[in-house]
């Protein structure tokens, strides 16, 4: 009985010591970033955060009023919306593919998965964009920034260059 008790306890300490190291170790400062969404009259109609996590960025979006139904989200070139949200230029996409999940060339590094809103229009939604950096070469936050971009209908993921998701009915500024 004596040995099972030493065994525990020391069991016990060399747990504590190991989690006690896992503590002093300064883990890295995650980036992230924000981006405020409205509609075309100038509406907010959400909010994104957007943050640098290993091998990617997770996208979580909190949005409403916007119309019920499936919309593509894309991430866009330029860090300007405008009336038309037509200053955001084209996806997001520094390797030069093609766009789409299902196009073999593809897809844009700014294409995300569709989302889908119910009849009262709101929607939380969290989506992992591997192979994104919000910094450095290639990444979102460029010296033109980027934007992200709701879109009138679903992503076909296949049509080149946006998918026929329609006009942008939403548009973000990502910023630090």
């Amino acid at each position: 009985m004596k040995v099972q008790t030493t065994v525990a306890l020391l069991s016990l300490a060399f747990a504590i010591a190991g989690c006690s190291r896992v503590r002093q170790t300064p883990s890295p400062q995650l980036q992230s970033a924000r981006a405020e969404l409205s509609d075309v009259n100038g509406r907010r109609v959400g909010d994104a955060t957007l943050q640098q996590v290993t091998d990617g960025v997770l996208i979580i979006a909190d949005l409403a009023s916007i119309p019920s139904g499936t919309h593509a989200m894309h991430l866009h070139t330029t860090g300007s919306c405008t009336p038309t949200f037509d200053a955001a230029g084209g996806h997001f996409n520094p390797a030069g593919a093609r766009h789409g999940y299902r196009n073999p060339e593809g897809p844009h590094a700014g294409d995300l998965p569709n989302i889908h809103l119910q009849a009262n229009g709101t929607l939380r939604v969290e989506v992992y964009a591997r192979g994104l950096r919000l910094d450095g070469d290639g990444g979102l936050l460029d010296d033109d920034g980027a934007a992200l971009v709701i879109h009138q209908f679903a992503d076909d993921y296949a049509t080149d260059p946006a998918g026929a998701a329609g006009d942008r009915i939403a548009c973000g500024v990502i910023r630090r």
